[in-house]
């Protein structure tokens, strides 16, 4: 049995109670088909349902009769980010490599069933911040009991597609020890009077719908024949080839090999490649050898295929960073990568925490696993057994127009600030408004004590989180923040927002205009003074003009010097733009379209013009705003809200968010009580 099987457990039974979701807003059927209630990411079957009732919290649905135009869910659902490009910086240090080894993460974020469409209020959440190092995700989940086949949620995909990684949904037919049964593997592969597979039509309907980049096929259901893998085989086929045009990806898991029967070969060979051949990747099961991997490497060569097209299995759900890997088996330090690295349940560095965990806690975790154990790419701890991504695969970055701002927030938060200014004390996680992050977290460079970098949850300009950087500074200290590829103008200015809750600090602004001369090699920066701050100052808002400087910005830092110490300096907001930040236009229509209590769903149509997310507040009697929700999407719920004293008619304004994160005129609407 495939090692990730045994840990399943958690996905058989649902956490949350289901309800009969929302609607597109502006569709001709809207109003007869409104739901109530919130809304969840959705999941299904291939077309049969289980024998008896579904349990609590659990709608089974039918991807056979799935229409775009019946999806009432679809408008809290769709990603609204499109997919990024991305580049490659010149490595922080000598032994990442590009054009290699490539990054496939299989993780699970919540439960199949009464898993939140648009986030939760609580900041316990996987919030990955290490994109950089990933080339596919895969939204990992299914049960035989609520549901097999899931399409990501709408927050996930955002985040994922503004740092250029794709997202694939998971189609699961799990082993009949799990509840498997080998109806659904033939459900899914049925064909129609011409000889077409409809569920292939289907999943491509539905990834383009949703705004995701393809599908995952875990066959594992035992029982077949030579008959039903040939089905399988034509399945794939033309779920590539009906899928390609759009821009969407498959990638098959070596589980069902061509005489029918499961059979993880940990190695592409005879018995699995052509459903490798016919997909665009394969996820190799986590039994694979040095010899195996070697020999994999090899057919796929002789396939005419790339070998970093095969994702080695690396299951690291129990024991994280502690995982004994045989690294030279996949990415060998002395050699050329021998294929790609496939990361099962890296949301350990969450999991493994115990109660009341923080996200700071969290974040330090995530930081050791990718980073490594000396928390920083460009100085690798020596015998350090864990070969972190970071110093593997080169790091990617999206960050290549102007205008670019980030207010690093991480997607969770303890709170919500806007302007320095607490709007919410509610909990909370959304991945969808998460920023554009740093892609090295974090290099630090100095001749002193390295201080402490790191999100931080305390305090925040907007959103939920600021940079910190926490220790003596008894030397100057660098901090590389982003990898960019921003065209300089004569009136380029970069804006930071920053305050010294400790110490007496100067900081300048570090720009490099050219590449380091080679991997490893410092960004040749200049440094631009920016101002010297002291505890009691506030959040301080600082211009810095890009004088005397031409060409392209390739990295962007900063260089901190203390006068007293120790130091906590926190960077709230970074901007970089060529003129005058300007307000985008309203959103219009904003309307409740469905109550049940004090949860309501709102809808609206969206601004024109580049928006980055909308904002949702609630007027006070007292004329102050409670924030309650931001997403990307043009639907939104609100649960649980109650009449404040003496009110009559709760009131919201909705405003569209720019990419400087200015704000528009609101859009209002009225609830009566």
């Amino acid at each position: 049995m495939t090692p990730h099987l045994s840990r399943r457990g958690f996905l058989t039974a649902a956490a949350a109670t289901a309800v009969t979701p929302a609607l597109l807003p502006g569709t001709a059927s809207a109003a007869t088909k409104a739901a109530t209630g919130a809304p969840y990411a959705s999941y299904w079957y291939p077309d049969s349902f289980p024998s008896g009732t579904p349990g609590p919290g659990i709608t089974w649905r039918s991807l056979k009769s799935w229409r775009a135009e019946d999806d009432t869910d679809l408008a809290f659902n769709t990603s609204a980010v499109p997919l990024a490009k991305w580049f490659t910086p010149t490595p922080v240090n000598t032994t990442a490599r590009s054009g290699q080894a490539r990054i496939q993460s299989l993780v699970s974020f919540g439960p199949t069933a009464g898993n939140p469409s648009q986030g939760a209020a609580t900041a316990d959440y996987y919030a990955l911040t290490h994109w950089s190092y990933l080339d596919e995700l895969v939204f990992w989940g299914g049960s035989s009991g609520e549901g097999l086949i899931l399409a990501p949620n709408a927050p996930i995909v955002d985040a994922a597609h503004r740092h250029g990684v794709p997202v694939l949904g998971n189609v699961f037919l799990p082993p009949v020890a799990y509840g498997g049964d080998l109806r659904w593997t033939r459900d899914l592969v049925q064909k129609d009077s011409f000889g077409r597979f409809p569920l292939a039509e289907r999943l491509v309907a539905l990834a383009s719908a949703y705004g995701f980049d393809g599908w995952f096929i875990n066959a594992e259901t035992g029982g077949g024949n030579s008959a039903l893998a040939a089905d399988m085989l034509g399945f794939v086929k033309e779920l590539k080839s009906l899928g390609t045009p759009k821009g969407l990806r498959v990638c098959w898991y070596d589980s069902m090999t061509v005489n029918g029967s499961v059979s993880w070969q940990g190695a592409l060979n005879d018995r699995n490649k052509a459903f490798f051949q016919a997909a665009d990747s394969m996820f190799v099961d986590f039994r694979w050898s040095r010899s195996s991997l070697a020999s994999s490497a090899q057919v796929a060569q002789q396939l005419g295929r790339s070998r970093y097209a095969l994702w080695a299995g690396v299951d690291v759900e129990a024991n994280g960073w502690n995982r004994s890997v045989d690294w030279d088996a996949i990415i060998p330090e002395s050699t050329a990568d021998i294929v790609s690295l496939g990361f099962y349940r890296p949301e350990w560095t969450r999991n493994h925490l115990p109660a009341g965990r923080t996200p700071a806690q969290f974040h330090a975790a995530d930081d050791r696993f990718w980073s490594g154990q000396s928390l920083d790419p460009s100085r690798p701890t020596p015998g350090d057994t864990w070969r972190a991504p970071a110093l593997a695969v080169a790091d990617r970055s999206t960050v290549d127009t102007v205008p670019f701002a980030t207010v690093f927030n991480t997607g969770h938060g303890l709170r919500w600030y806007e302007c320095g200014k607490v709007t919410s004390d509610a909990q909370w996680n959304h991945l969808g408004v998460q920023d554009r992050l740093p892609s090295r977290q974090w290099v630090v460079r100095t001749n002193g004590q390295r201080p402490l970098v790191a999100y931080d949850f305390a305090d925040a300009w907007h959103g939920g989180s600021s940079l910190l950087v926490d220790g003596p500074l008894n030397a100057p200290t660098a901090v590389d923040l982003y990898a960019t590829r921003l065209p300089l103008t004569a009136d380029t200015v970069v804006e930071l927002t920053h305050r010294a809750d400790s110490g007496r600090v100067t900081v300048e602004l570090a720009v490099a205009v050219a590449e380091p001369s080679g991997p490893g090699v410092p960004p040749p920066y200049t440094y631009l003074p920016v101002g010297t701050l002291g505890p009691g100052s506030g959040w301080t808002t600082q211009a810095v003009r890009l004088t005397g400087l031409s060409g392209t910005v390739s990295a962007l830092g900063v260089r901190l010097t203390a006068s007293s110490g120790p130091v906590k300096w926190r960077l709230g907001a970074l901007a970089v733009r060529d003129k005058a930040a300007q307000s985008p236009a309203a959103p219009a229509e904003l309307r409740i379209t469905a109550v049940t209590g004090g949860d309501l769903r709102f809808s609206w149509q969206g601004a024109p013009g580049a928006v980055r997310h909308y904002t949702l507040h609630r007027l006070l009697p007292n004329g102050t705003r409670r924030f309650l929700g931001a997403t990307c999407q043009r639907a939104y719920f609100v649960p649980g809200l109650t009449p404040e004293q003496g009110e009559r008619s709760a009131r919201f304004e909705l405003r569209a968010t720019g990419e400087l994160y200015t704000a528009s005129i609101p859009a209002t609407a009225v609830h009566p009580w």
